[in-house]
């Protein structure tokens, strides 16, 4: 089974990914323009979202252990402001500076605290540890998605990095699958399979998604495609038929329905 890639290795990816997303938008010329894939937002209300969510977690890790979510002010500079208004061709640069502070601002709180400092997180109820080293992992994986969103809204979408995209998919499965509580449907088994070579075989019930290792019975659904494709269609961004499936075709859709992503 492929590893989660290195606590540094997880800081680069972050800063990588958060650099793509800004690479796509500072290629556009209507930062008004809906994402497709979020389509309550614009391109800049992308930006400003993923902004404040660096600055909120960076937050969080560098407060250490605690039972509740750090307050942190959004930040709306009264140059943003006056740009925002008088429609300034500034507004697009500074958004992306803010932006770029904002990675740089997690990238240093998670490098300060190392990889194993418990800290607030909202999967508590998961399995998954509550710790930098996990905060880093899913922002490795709010990073890519989002800049996915982006790359769809400037017209110049391309697939997440593999080694993002495999780890991503078992992250989802820990975080997202681990925090939707009880399955609402019939027990199945349904695995997943990568054109790179990875598979998960997922026992999902009452008692919610767990992994089998080693499973007696074959699967009852199955989605077969990239890693990029298996993990965009989770996070609800590519369609179903954007894989090939197998099996009760309701019973991958229920899949697909069950984590609330909003």
């Amino acid at each position: 089974m492929t590893q989660t890639p290195s606590f540094e290795d997880l800081l680069a990816l972050i800063e990588d990914r958060s650099a793509a997303l800004r690479d796509s938008v500072a290629g556009s010329f209507d930062l008004d323009v809906r994402v497709p894939s979020c389509p309550d937002w614009s391109l800049r209300e992308l930006v400003e979202h993923v902004t404040e969510v660096h600055r909120f977690w960076a937050a969080a890790v560098a407060a250490g252990p605690s039972e509740k979510p750090p307050a942190v002010a959004p930040v709306m500079t009264q140059a943003v402001t006056q740009a925002a208004v008088s429609g300034d061709d500034t507004l697009s640069a500074d958004l992306l500076a803010r932006s770029a502070a904002a990675t740089e601002e997690l990238i240093a709180a998670l490098r300060a605290a190392g990889a194993a400092v418990d800290c607030w997180t909202w999967w508590g109820d998961s399995d998954v540890p509550t710790n930098s080293g996990a905060v880093a992992r899913h922002q490795v994986q709010e990073a890519a998605v989002h800049a996915f969103d982006a790359q769809l809204a400037t017209g110049t979408p391309v697939p997440v990095p593999v080694v993002v995209a495999l780890d991503g998919v078992a992250e989802f499965i820990g975080v997202s699958h681990g925090t939707a509580g009880p399955w609402p449907h019939e027990p199945t088994l349904i695995s997943l399979h990568a054109a790179e070579g990875e598979s998960w075989m997922l026992d999902i019930s009452e008692s919610g998604s767990h992994l089998v290792t080693d499973g007696q019975r074959g699967a009852d659904a199955a989605l077969h495609g990239t890693a990029s494709g298996l993990l965009l269609t989770l996070h609800g961004r590519l369609p179903l038929d954007t894989l090939r499936s197998e099996g009760d075709r309701t019973t991958l859709e229920n899949l697909l329905n069950w984590p609330d992503l909003s």
